[in-house]
């Protein structure tokens, strides 16, 4: 460790513990109660002492003549926040180390308050001052102007370096009014206590004053020294406050002092509150290009869920067009229930309900839940199973959920294909695969029409770290806005003619509105209808058009000219003003 050099001492920083969480993680380093009153400079080397403090006020205030020698106390942190006069300044200091600012023979004088006397007054020594009865006059405040209980606000040391309060009462205290300080200074709770404390008992013992004249042969006494006093019963410590000169007499004013108000008391340093060390746990961030869910989101915004284990608070989003000059796109307080798959899913029939074998799924965050059958028709239980790439998630709903395990769960009775995406099953959907269960905790996050299809870089990490930092992860992404994409047509039938030619039909469907029975067609959720339709031959396409209405007929000179032989295909898909045309439905014919 690093050596530092004084006067006449040489102090080696052996110990390389890290310091707050040594000395108050007492659970793992039994020795932290030692701290206190310890050798070690663990958190301490960058502390002033009091006079050194004092000594930079008064030079930046141009003063000249100054004496700190009397001044002694560690300062572990003060703020000062404004420009002020160096009273001021000090005021905070005076009030938490107990020391008077006397200016004495052209010399401002810091000298701590001790309650030590500095000489003994014989009532015989004093001047009759004919403004009094007698030599001595004593007063004594009313009760009302005394406060029963003290309260300071000061920054803790040594932990989180919050603020925090110590409160002292006198014990005959009754009343509830409460005398509350706040000082922009660093110290332990065992500090503050001492503090409030001796402001306690200086508060009670002040209500005794004393006024008094010293005679020539006593002038040499001024503002800040202790006397004593010949009291009934014994002596009497007073601390002279204020003094005025009267020819070759000298007025004074002294307040009661004990000795034993400026001994500090022996408090347990109790360890100070210091937040438990996390590293940055890696996210688990997923973007999910979907369709329609409510039609209350934004069509063509994509959705991100992020999930971590365990979860820190809060997630962040970074975005920028290029890998550089990333901005804060937005911030996910809430993880989202993520899982992954522990079995195969075979293809099953769109919008019927699947009874095969069960999916199951280990969830990284999160649990899954059985539902009534009314909450399962009604959306309850949406999940997203794909493979991590923004486009290609199959929407499924599940009524049964069997925990099997810890984590796990077997997921029966599913409906396939929702909500448009029965084209993105895979054959099977393998183990491994990521589910996604689709709530409030899924966040579209904010993308312009325009920005549909380029490519944008986005950074994914803890809150509460900066984008720079190594736990965050960089993807590049590119979103198609499938939430203005239009559902394939259902239903789709070809009927041959007598003349040869073919009679093709179908049902289209909306991706807004399409729920209502008591309507004779679904609501029509683009601009226009109209159909993209092509017809194959093997790989080629021989024909493509684009019709406006559910039917097309394939006349027979048309086939001829499109010279089909035995099998051909032909698909049908709706067409979108802004997405263009959606996934595609088809059927085989033979010639």
């Amino acid at each position: 460790g690093p050596c530092w050099f004084f006067d006449r001492s040489c102090v080696w920083a052996w110990d390389t513990r890290p310091y707050p969480w040594f000395p108050n993680n007492r659970d793992l380093w039994s020795d932290g109660e030692n701290y206190a009153k310890g050798h070690w400079l663990t958190g301490r080397a960058s502390a002033r002492s009091l006079a050194s403090v004092v000594d930079e006020i008064c030079t930046r205030a141009d003063v000249t003549y100054f004496d700190t020698s009397k001044l002694f106390g560690h300062l572990r942190g003060y703020l000062v926040e404004d420009i002020a006069e160096a009273r001021a300044t000090l005021q905070p200091l005076m009030l938490r180390y107990g020391f008077d600012a006397i200016d004495r023979a052209g010399q401002l004088r810091f000298r701590l308050r001790d309650g030590v006397a500095d000489v003994d007054i014989s009532t015989d020594g004093l001047v009759r001052d004919p403004d009094r009865d007698g030599v001595m006059e004593t007063r004594r405040s009313s009760e009302v102007e005394l406060a029963g209980r003290v309260r300071l606000r000061f920054v803790e040391a040594d932990g989180d370096y919050e603020v925090i309060a110590e409160e002292a009462i006198l014990p005959d205290e009754n009343s509830q009014t409460v005398s509350v300080s706040e000082l922009p200074l660093a110290m332990t709770r065992a500090e503050g206590r001492q503090t409030v404390e001796r402001w306690l008992s200086e508060s009670r013992v002040a209500r005794d004053s004393v006024r008094l004249t010293f005679p020539p042969s006593q002038m040499n006494y001024g503002a800040g020294d202790v006397v004593s006093l010949p009291e009934s019963g014994g002596v009497g410590h007073y601390r002279i406050d204020r003094v005025e000169q009267l020819g070759l007499a000298q007025r004074a004013e002294l307040v009661r002092i004990e000795p034993e108000s400026y001994v500090p008391l022996d408090v347990s340093d109790l360890p100070a509150s210091v937040s438990i060390f996390a590293g940055p746990v890696p996210l688990t961030p997923v973007f999910l290009d979907l369709p329609l869910l409510t039609g209350d989101e934004v069509p063509h915004a994509p959705y991100l869920a992020v999930t971590a284990t365990p979860w820190q608070g809060s997630a962040a989003l970074y975005s920028s067009v290029d890998d550089a000059d990333y901005r804060l796109h937005t911030v996910i307080d809430t993880p989202s229930a993520m899982g992954i798959t522990e079995t195969s899913m075979m293809p099953a029939c769109a919008g019927r309900i699947d009874r095969g074998a069960p999916l199951r799924v280990r969830m990284l965050y999160g649990q899954l839940q059985s539902v009534t059958e009314p909450a399962f028709l009604n959306g309850a239980n949406l999940c997203a199973i794909g493979d991590g790439r923004p486009d290609a998630w199959e929407l499924f709903q599940f009524r049964e959920a069997d925990l099997v395990a810890p984590d796990t769960y077997d997921l029966h009775l599913r409906l396939r294909g929702q909500l448009g995406t029965e084209g993105a099953q895979r054959d099977p959907w393998p183990k491994g695969s990521v589910l996604v269960r689709i709530d409030q905790t899924t966040q579209q996050i904010s993308l312009s029409e325009n920005a549909l299809g380029l490519e944008r870089f986005y950074r994914v990490g803890p809150g509460d770290r900066p984008v720079s930092d190594p736990s965050y992860q960089q993807s590049q992404q590119s979103f198609q806005g499938l939430g203005l994409r239009p559902y394939s047509p259902v239903h789709l039938s070809a009927t041959r003619r007598p003349d040869g030619s073919i009679d093709f039909s179908w049902i289209r469907r909306t991706r807004i509105g399409g729920d209502r029975w008591d309507r004779p067609d679904v609501p029509l959720s683009e601009e226009s209808e109209q159909y993209l339709l092509r017809v194959w031959v093997g790989q080629d396409v021989v024909r493509e058009i684009t019709v406006e209405e559910s039917g097309w007929r394939y006349e027979a000179a048309a086939q001829a000219a499109d010279q089909l032989f035995g099998l051909f295909r032909v698909d049908v898909a709706q067409i979108s003003a802004i997405f263009g045309p959606g996934p595609a439905t088809e059927i085989t014919v033979t010639v």
